[in-house]
Parts: structure tokens; sequence; C-alpha cells
């Protein structure tokens, strides 16, 4: 009998090899631009190090919250799942190599590096000061020079993505991984635009809000996935189950979220408790709520979401009724295994591909199994 994994302990599996390539990415980079000297670029590289959480505000090493690494971990899982494993020597003594990673690397890394770059635009146009409990970078430095870093961070996550010809991936499948990259980069725009577009608009429906984080929240899931199995197999059904997981654990992810920002308590998530209520987020509870609401609860919910004060505890709770009435909890939880059944089909299908040396393949799909396993458990108080 298999035991499934702790997210934990999936997140932190390839934690040290994503990080190093990353570091000597941006190492590289900067000492090719001339590195230190009177254009003081390395204020440049150093607020790049410190959103990613390397150094301090005045670039001195630190150790802060990295993130989870969720997206360049989803790669090199989906990469090891579609038979990668076969890649997988052992060591002299018997223990498990990791060589077998290099070829997939610096795609890992590139997906974070694209990953960052958003958080540090997200930031900046959602007026957020604080992110993993340091003052974000526009905070910081300015507005001006955030937008600049994140530019920088955009076009070095392309620079990386080309080291895989470097490790022996070929020229025509490193263009394909190019063009994915870019594309998730121009559908998360979309969504981002769909989002902000949202905060002046009424009647916003639920199918409307599951395509913008579809957009803006899966498609670089949906991409990971999808890029860690085209640098493992040829096989375009496999890739494709692969993207299918991808996406649906994205959007799983993000439900997960909207649910644990209103009805999780503080020691759950460290959120406060209906914090998406007093913040007025238009997430998917409160627009199910509107769709579903009698007419004068709906009215209610449109007169605290447009009042200029800010949402009271009691109106809160008046909210939280109106989600009782509209069995807007269940909906979500409906949803949410909706899209966890999905992700549970793809891995199903994967279980049956042949491969050389399948355990390393087999544990990658058990952690993907403990990626499913932490959104269903975190929602189900």
């Amino acid at each position: 009998m298999t035991t499934t994994p702790s997210l934990q302990s999936t997140l932190q599996r390839y934690q040290r090899e994503i990080f190093n390539e990353m570091r000597s990415a941006l190492q590289q980079i900067e000492s090719m631009t001339g590195g230190p000297g009177a254009l003081d670029l390395p204020s440049f590289y150093g607020q790049m190090r410190y959103h990613l959480g390397w150094v301090d505000v005045n670039f001195a090493p630190t150790r802060s919250n990295p993130g989870k690494l969720l997206r360049p971990t989803l790669l090199l899982l989906a990469y090891e799942a579609a038979g990668a494993s076969g890649l997988a020597p052992r060591n002299g003594d018997g223990t498990e190599s990791k060589d077998h990673l290099s070829r997939a690397l610096p795609a890992a890394a590139a997906l974070e590096l694209t990953h960052n770059f958003t958080l540090i635009h997200d930031d900046i146009e959602d007026g957020d000061e604080e992110r993993r409990h340091r003052a974000t970078l526009w905070k910081l430095w300015g507005i001006p020079q955030a937008i600049n870093t994140g530019d920088g961070l955009f076009a070095l996550s392309r620079l990386v993505l080309w080291h895989v010809l470097e490790r022996g991936v070929e020229p025509s499948i490193a263009v394909r991984l190019g063009a994915l990259l870019d594309r998730a980069c121009l559908i998360i725009a979309e969504g981002q635009h769909l989002d902000i577009s949202f905060e002046s608009r009424q009647g916003i429906s639920v199918a409307l809000y599951i395509d913008m984080i579809r957009r803006k929240t899966a498609e670089l899931m949906a991409c990971a996935a999808e890029m860690g199995g085209l640098l493992s197999t040829d096989n375009e059904d496999t890739i494709a189950r692969l993207r299918h997981f991808g996406k649906a654990i994205g959007i799983a992810f993000q439900v997960r979220d909207d649910m644990l920002g209103i009805w999780a308590s503080s020691e759950e998530s460290g959120k406060t408790p209906a914090g998406d209520i007093l913040r007025r987020k238009k997430s998917l509870p409160i627009l199910h709520a509107l769709e579903h609401a009698n007419p004068s609860d709906r009215q209610a919910l449109n007169d605290m979401y447009s009042q200029e004060q800010l949402i009271s505890a009691a109106q809160a709770q008046d909210v939280l009724n109106i989600f009782d009435r509209t069995e807007t909890r269940a909906y979500c939880r409906t949803f949410l295994a909706e899209q966890c059944l999905l992700a549970h089909n793809a891995l199903d299908t994967l279980a049956n591909i042949p491969r050389t040396g399948s355990a390393i393949a087999d544990r990658a799909l058990q952690d993907m199994e403990a990626l499913i396993a932490f959104i269903e458990e975190g929602t189900q108080a």
C-alpha cells in the first residue's frame, strides 16, 4: 500500500536544484552585462534578488520566504511522470542520482522567474504594500523602478529558458517551449485585464470569473505541466493530459484560496476570517451568491459592495448569512471537487504509460496526487 506524500515533502523535493539553477542563471546574466560598475547595475539585480527573497533591503544575503516554488516543481514532476525517470541512474553508493533533472531545470527556473515577474506587476496594479511578510518592491523603490525590475525578470526568464539547448534539448523542442511560455504570458495578461476590469463592473457572472482565473492563475500551471511533458516525451496525448492536469489543479488552487478567504480561521490559513468580505473582493463565493440570492439579498450585497465606508463586522456576518441561504459554500465545494476529479482522471491515464525504471515516475505521480489531496483536505471544515 503506497502512502500519499505530504505537500511539504513534495515542494521540498527539488527546492535546492531549482534555487541553484535560478541563482546560477542570474549570476551568469549579471556578469555578461558587465557586473559592478559606474552604471550601478548591482542595484538593478539587487532588486530582483530582494523580490526573490535572497537579500534584504540593503542587498545583504538573507533567508526569507521565497514562495512555494509550486510551478517549477510541477514542471519537474510532469517531466518525471511522463517517463524521464528512465534517465535517472544510481550513484556509485546506490543512492538516487538527480542528473536527469539537468535537462528540465532551465525551463523550471524560467517558469519561476516568469511567475515572479507577474507578482511584481500584480503588486503595483493592486496597490499591495506587502508580499510574503516583506515590503513590496514598488513600496521600497517606487513604481517606475518596480515596473522596470519586473520587465527585467521577464526578459531574464526568456534568456534562462534557452539554456535548455546547452543541456541536450533539441532545438525544435526548445522553440516549442519558448512558444508555450510566450503564449502563457499573453493569456495571463488577458486574465489580469479581466480581473482589473471586474473591480469597476457590475453583473460579473460566475462563468466569466472562472474564465478569468483560468487565464490569470491556471494558465501558468497548465504551461508548467505541458512543458515538463514536452521535455520528457514525444507522445502528444501524454503532453495534452499533463496540461489538463495543470489547468484543473490551477483552477482548484484558486477556488481553494477563495474559500479560505471567506471561511478559514486565522489558525488554519493565517488569513483574517471573512477577510475577502471585508476587502470586498469579488471572488467566486460572492459572485455565486449574487447570481442565486433573492432580490432583497442581492440588493443588500450590491449596496454593501458599493458603499464608500468599510464593511463592518456586522455586515460581514450578513454576507455570510446570505451565503448560507444561497448554499454558496456547498457550490464552491462541489465545483472544487469537480476540478480535483479532472486532475485525478488525468493522472489515472498517465499511470498506465509504459516506462523504463518507473520508480521515480511512480513517485512523481504520488507527489502530484499530494497536490490534489492538499486542495481537497483544505476545504473540508
